[in-house]
C-alpha cells in the first residue's frame, strides 16, 4: 500500500496542537490536513475522504461527539482517534461505543501521536490486504466457474463420445454421446468405475492402464476397438491427464463411430475376393496357353514374335501374382493368418523353401545358400503359411533385385533372449536410405533404370511387415546402393501356452 495516498485530518481548535500534530505525522509520508473547527473538518471529510481523523472532543460550536457522528455517516471507513484533555475512563468508553477507533490524552508527546497513527495505518493496511485477497478469491472462483462452463460446453459439443477418468478409473466427466451409449435410462451415481458403464473387460483394462500411466514410458498409447450392442463399432483413443509435475492424474478417452468404415471395409474385402477369384482362372488359362504356344511353335515364330509372347506371359503372370497378394492381404487384415497355428520347425521350413526357390535363383544366374546353426532352433507357434509368406517374399525379392552373378545368403541365429533371427542378405542393387521405410508401404515400388523392367506388385513387403507384427516380431533392413541389402526378421519363440488369450 502506498502511504502517500493516505490522508490524515487533524480537527482541533488549538493551533499549536494542530501544527505540532502536522509536523509529527508528516514524517509518516501521508498527506496531513488540518481544520480549526468541526464544520471545516466535515468539509474536508466530504471532499478529501481522509482515512484517519484526529478529533478533539471539546471545541466551540460543534463538539467532538457530534462531529464523530457526522463522520460516520459521510465516511464510515475513516478511523477516528479522539484527542481530549479530559481523559477519563467514561469519555474513552463513550467515544469507543460511538464508533471511535482509538483515543489519546492531551498533552501528548510527538512520539505518542506517531505511535497511535502507526497503529491506525497498520489497521488500514490489513483491511486493504484482506479486501484485495477477497477480490482475488472471488475473481478466481469466477474464472474457475467460467472455465468449467467453457470446458463443459466444448466437451458437450463434440460429436464423439468423451469420458474422463481419475487415476483409479473412476469416471469424473462424460458428454451426452457417451451417456447415451453406455448409461441410457439407468440411474447413475455421482462417480462410478468405468466397468459400471462398459462390461468389456479388455476395454476397461485398457482405460485403467492409461489412467495409471502404464504407457507413459514409451509415450505411445495404442487405440482400442469396442463393439457396442445395437450401436455398432467404436474406435477409442486415449491420452494421459498430467499434473504440472508430470504425474498421471487419469485419462481422457474419445470414442469415434467406425461402424460405416467397418461396413465399407467388409464390402471392399468381399469385392476384392470376388474379383480376384473371377480373374484368377482366366488369367491362369491365358498364361498356360501362352506357354503352350511358346513351347509348340518355338523358334519358328521368330525372335521378335517370341519376345512378344514372353512379355505377354510375364505380364499375365504379374497379374496372377497381384491377385495372390491381394488375397493374402485380405486374409491378413481379416486375421486369417492365425486361423491354423501350430508348432513349426523353422529350420525344416527354411530348407524346403530354399530348395524350392533355388531353381528360380539359378535361372537368373543368382546363387542361393542357407546357413543354419549347429544348435537346435526353437520352435515357432504360428500358421506355417504365414511363415512361408514372410520368408518367401523376402527371398524372392532378394533374387529379383540381385543381378546375374550375384548371391543371396539366408542365415539363421538365435539371440540371447531366445528370439529367432533370420537374415536374408544379397549383393544386389541396394536401397537408398530415403526409401528404406517407404518400401513397406502398400503398392510402393522404387522406380529407377535398374528396376523398371522387374515385375512386381509393391505388396510383398507390406504383407511381410503385417505378418511379422502379427507374430509379435520385427523386420529391419540395412542397405547400401550397389552394395546390397539385408532384411532381418526377428520372431519370439512363442509356444501355444504363450499365445492363449492373445
Amino acid at each position: 500500500m502506498d502511504d502517500a495516498n493516505i490522508k490524515i485530518l487533524i480537527i482541533d481548535d488549538e493551533e499549536d496542537i494542530r501544527e505540532g500534530c502536522r509536523r509529527s505525522l508528516a514524517r509518516s509520508g501521508c498527506e496531513v490536513l488540518t481544520a480549526a473547527e468541526g464544520s471545516e473538518g466535515l468539509s474536508f471529510v466530504s471532499e478529501a475522504t481522509p482515512k484517519v481523523v484526529f478529533l478533539d472532543l471539546k471545541m466551540p460550536g460543534m463538539d467532538g461527539m457530534e462531529v464523530l457522528a457526522q463522520i460516520q455517516e459521510r465516511a464510515p471507513s475513516s478511523l477516528v482517534i479522539i484527542m481530549t484533555g479530559y481523559a477519563t475512563v467514561e469519555s474513552a468508553i463513550t467515544a469507543m461505543k460511538s464508533g471511535a477507533y482509538d483515543f489519546i490524552a492531551k498533552p501528548f508527546e510527538p512520539e505518542q501521536i506517531r505511535l497511535v497513527a502507526g497503529r491506525a495505518l497498520d489497521h488500514i493496511r490489513v483491511v486493504r490486504r484482506a479486501e484485495k485477497l477477497k477480490r482475488e478469491r472471488e475473481r478466481t472462483l469466477t474464472d474457475l466457474g467460467t472455465e468449467k462452463s467453457r470446458i463443459a460446453a466444448i466437451v458437450e459439443s463434440l460429436p464423439n463420445g468423451v469420458v474422463v477418468t481419475n487415476a483409479y478409473g473412476m469416471v469424473v466427466l462424460m458428454n451426452s454421446v457417451f451417456q447415451r451409449l453406455f448409461v441410457g435410462d439407468r440411474l447413475m451415481e455421482s462417480q462410478c468405475h468405468i466397468s459400471w458403464y462398459i462390461e468389456d473387460s479388455d476395454f476397461c483394462l485398457w482405460i485403467n492402464s492409461i489412467s495409471t500411466g502404464v504407457f507413459m514410458t514409451d509415450g505411445k498409447i495404442p487405440s482400442c476397438e469396442l463393439q457396442v450392442p445395437d450401436n455398432g463399432f467404436y474406435l477409442a483413443r486415449g491420452q494421459h491427464v498430467l499434473s504440472a509435475e508430470g504425474e498421471c492424474l487419469g485419462s481422457v478417452v474419445t470414442l469415434t463411430d467406425i461402424t460405416d468404415l467397418k461396413t465399407f471395409d467388409q464390402m471392399k474385402s468381399e469385392f476384392v475376393a470376388k474379383v480376384a477369384h473371377e480373374l484368377r482362372s482366366p488369367l491362369t488359362a491365358i498364361c498356360e496357353q501362352l506357354a503352350l504356344v511358346e513351347e509348340e511353335v518355338g523358334p519358328a515364330m521368330g525372335e521378335e514374335n517370341r519376345g512378344v509372347i514372353v512379355r505377354a506371359r510375364d505380364k499375365a503372370g504379374a497379374l496372377i501374382a497381384l491377385i495372390g497378394d491381394l488375397l493374402d492381404l485380405q486374409r491378413i487384415e481379416g486375421g486369417g493368418e492365425f486361423s491354423h497355428p501350430r508348432e513349426v520347425d523353422p529350420g525344416g521350413l527354411l530348407r524346403a523353401m530354399v530348395d524350392f526357390l533355388r531353381a528360380r535363383a539359378q535361372a537368373q544366374g543368382v546363387g542361393l545358400t542357407l546357413e543354419l546353426p549347429e544348435t537346435v532352433l526353437p520352435l515357432l507357434f504360428a500358421d506355417p503359411s504365414s511363415l512361408e509368406s514372410i520368408y518367401g517374399n523376402l527371398i524372392t525379392n532378394a533374387i529379383k533385385y540381385t543381378g546375374s552373378g550375384g548371391h543371396v545368403r539366408v542365415s539363421v541365429s538365435v539371440s540371447d533372449d531366445d528370439e529367432l533371427w533370420v537374415a536374408i542378405a544379397d549383393d544386389g542393387f541396394g536401397i537408398e536410405e530415403k526409401y528404406q521405410e517407404k518400401i513397406f508401404q502398400k503398392f510402393y515400388r522404387i522406380k529407377d533404370d535398374k528396376r523398371r523392367f522387374i515385375v512386381g506388385t509393391g505388396l510383398g513387403l507390406s504383407i511381410v511387415r503385417q505378418l511379422v507384427e502379427g507374430l509379435f516380431g520385427t523386420v529391419d533392413v540395412i542397405s547400401q546402393p550397389m552394395v546390397g541389402s539385408t532384411f532381418t526378421v526377428k520372431l519370439p519363440a512363442l509356444t501355444k501356452a504363450d499365445t492363449e488369450g492373445v
